[in-house]
């Protein structure tokens, strides 16, 4: 008995676990399977399950990251579009995870009431953006500027006839696993709709604020498995056995290193570092621009101590790429602890896999468990260290104003310029 209830607390559960699970119905397993394609399983037929998981991962991994450049090539809509489509899926994997391991209720309208509130969250992100980033075309079309002027009422009003539904739908003696699904629920959309919608504003900054990010946590993940695969020695956290300090380490310097040869690259193009913009002429979203300072090439001086190592006193560099070491570092020493959360998800529920959509991957949250905690660094750095006023949405806005409104900021603009001198010395040039 004492051997049996260590074993349980190796794996994390506790005696309160246990009570809850018969509580709420039946074993919390929920089996996945590997759909490995059968040509595939034939033609690495003859190596050992860890040389074909390898083999079979580097395969998809492949497909993935060519995958990744087609949509890149195909421009913000598209990519915004991917980006919708894997905040469903991610979704759909969580929400099924609980369905099947409190399945045995059958509880009332939980799967439609889920589906609901995903509804309304993205209804309300996605009408704040649209009304910020496409104010003209907005303010042009009498039924969108009556949604715009009454979107966070209408937003409000959605939600609360989706609270009004479950509390009509909740069933007597099932009161707590209901309410334990409600949570479950909206902790699934803080988590999943919240930080795609982080991914969508950091596209508008600019698509190297998308790529290079995302990139950083794919080069990570690689080289932290590679280098675990041949050098790895020392277990590196419970969580997930098969990580380690070798991987940890290698994964970090060659995630800077080539952060900062694709800051380099793209900081060249003007569409990759000029803001996603809609254009009101053509209908259309813009990506042409002059370059800020960020994507200047600008001469700096290297330090006295490692002058004598490189043989170098100052090396040209973009600003940006200064940056890419934040993003870079972020994505390899605190981007994992988003796996390590989703690693302590699965194991909690005894499950190998969100899901197994990729083959050797699992599902589409496994591989995005990191990449939704970088989203939300990424928005949070660039609403620190870089974002400023936007002319542009001023003047948007401005326009929209009734004429006596424009003539009031009009005569107070041009009195704070008189003041400081500013207008005067341009009347004079």
């Amino acid at each position: 008995l004492q051997e049996s209830e260590s074993e349980n607390k190796l794996d994390g559960e506790t005696a309160s676990d246990s009570e809850s699970k018969s509580e709420f119905g039946g074993s919390s397993t929920v089996p996945t399977s590997d759909d490995t394609p059968e040509v595939l399983n034939r033609a690495l037929s003859n190596l050992s399950s860890r040389w074909k998981n390898w083999w079979v991962r580097g395969i998809l991994t492949l497909a993935m990251i060519t995958f990744f450049f087609i949509i890149i090539y195909l421009g913000p809509m598209v990519l915004m579009t991917i980006v919708m489509c894997v905040q469903i899926k991610c979704f759909h994997e969580i929400i099924t995870i609980g369905y099947n391991v409190y399945h045995s209720y059958d509880l009332p309208w939980f799967r439609t009431l889920s589906w609901y509130f995903l509804l309304c969250v993205n209804y309300f992100f996605y009408g704040e953006t649209v009304t910020d980033y496409f104010f003209t075309l907005v303010q042009r079309e009498e039924p969108l500027r009556i949604l715009s002027k009454y979107h966070r009422f209408i937003s409000f009003a959605l939600y609360l006839t989706g609270f009004c539904m479950f509390v009509l739908s909740l069933v007597k003696k099932h009161y707590r696993l209901q309410f334990y699904m409600f949570g479950w629920t909206h902790v699934t959309l803080l988590i999943v709709v919240t930080q795609s919608h982080l991914i969508i504003h950091n596209l508008f900054e600019g698509m190297i604020w998308f790529i290079v990010p995302i990139s950083c946590v794919i080069c990570n993940d690689i080289m932290a498995y590679m280098f675990g695969f041949f050098f790895g020695r020392t277990p590196l956290i419970k969580l997930s056995p098969k990580k380690t300090w070798e991987g940890f380490i290698g994964g970090f310097f060659s995630t800077v290193l080539f952060g900062l040869l694709l800051s380099y690259v793209m900081s060249g193009y003007r569409c990759f570092t000029c803001p996603v913009e809609f254009n009101n002429d053509t209908n259309s979203f813009t990506v042409d621009c002059e370059p800020s300072e960020l994507f200047q090439l600008q001469e700096y001086n290297i330090p006295v101590v490692l002058q004598s190592v490189v043989g170098w006193k100052t090396v040209r560099m973009y600003p940006f790429q200064i940056h890419s070491i934040a993003l870079s570092t972020f994505a390899s020493l605190i981007g994992p602890f988003g796996g390590f959360f989703a690693s302590g998800f699965k194991r909690a529920f005894k499950i190998k896999d969100f899901a197994n959509t990729i083959p050797g991957h699992g599902g589409i949250m496994d591989r995005f468990d990191c990449q939704y905690l970088m989203a939300t660094f990424v928005n949070v750095y660039i609403a620190s260290f870089i974002r400023g006023p936007n002319p542009s949405k001023l003047i948007q806005q401005f326009l929209t104003l009734r004429p006596d409104q424009q003539l009031h900021i009009f005569n107070t603009l041009k009195a704070h310029l008189v003041d400081r001198g500013i207008l005067g010395s341009l009347e004079d040039a």
